[in-house]
């Protein structure tokens, strides 16, 4: 799949994995796909539930292997 911006958040631990991606989709345009690298063991419950919350779309996470990988899609609304 095809992203648009990227962020390496490994060796980051909670929150920043999130934080960063939260700043990051801000200046993004709407419908945008953004791919998280991090190696953080909570991202795994963290990005979903930041997802959840803010109202972005996780498109994908690969969390078998590290790194871990997630594509969000901005929400189409600010």
């Amino acid at each position: 799949m095809r992203w648009d911006e990227e962020i390496d958040a490994t060796g980051l631990l909670c929150p920043l994995p999130v934080l960063k991606a939260r700043k990051r989709l801000k200046s993004m345009a709407p419908g945008a796909v953004l791919r998280l690298v991090a190696t953080d063991p909570a991202a795994v419950v963290d990005v979903p539930h930041f997802c959840a919350e803010s109202g972005h779309e996780l498109i994908a996470a690969q969390t078998e292997a590290e790194p871990q990988v997630y594509l969000i899609r901005r929400r189409s609304t600010a």
